[in-house]
């Protein structure tokens, strides 16, 4: 049987052969075309994706923009709840401050005040004091805006910091109380 070479013209559009009959015995196995009902009461309809908007990655360092818009939803208990346990997790630890627990664990080796006991396996368990000096680091690189290098020396230079920090905590508590009520007025 000699071979046949086939040529495309794409110029001119495509011509669909016509399908052949099926035979009986393909006939058989094919299912028959019955038309679709739609219920337009329960029709889910597809809405295009909204390419206006880029796909938002999850890789990579955050925006200062998106740093400013997770700084409220930061949520260290009060320090007699705080105090009440012993030891925290990492991962009860990392979703008190919303963050990764690969920042927690890089924070823990970039700050040396930062000291969580570490059990036979190796994880890690936060003492309340642990995480105040967290919440103290977390002020000074997302809301100050400091560098790491920056937050170490202020940390060296500053060994009343965390009291400080502690009177501007209780200090925007109570602003945020006074707006509160003033709304309620």
């Amino acid at each position: 049987m000699p071979l046949k070479q086939s040529t495309f013209d794409f110029d001119q559009p495509d011509e669909q052969p016509q399908p052949d009959k099926p035979t009986v015995a393909e006939a058989k196995f094919q299912k028959p075309e019955v038309p679709e009902l739609i219920d337009l009461d329960t029709a889910f309809v597809a809405a295009e994706p909204d390419v206006s908007q880029p796909k938002k990655s999850t890789r990579g360092r955050m925006k200062i923009s998106d740093m400013n818009s997770t700084l409220h939803l930061v949520d260290v208990p009060e320090d007699e709840i705080l105090f009440q346990k012993r030891y925290y997790s990492i991962g009860a630890v990392s979703a008190m401050f919303k963050v990764n627990a690969s920042l927690i664990r890089f924070w823990e080796n970039e700050f040396t005040i930062l000291k969580p006991k570490k059990n036979g396996k190796g994880d890690r368990f936060f003492r309340p004091e642990d995480v105040k000096n967290l919440q103290l680091i977390h002020h000074l690189l997302r809301e100050r805006k400091y560098t790491i290098e920056g937050a170490k020396e202020f940390l060296k230079k500053n060994k009343k910091s965390d009291e400080k920090f502690s009177m501007i905590e209780s200090l925007k508590k109570l602003k945020s109380f006074l707006q509160e009520l003033k709304t309620n007025l």
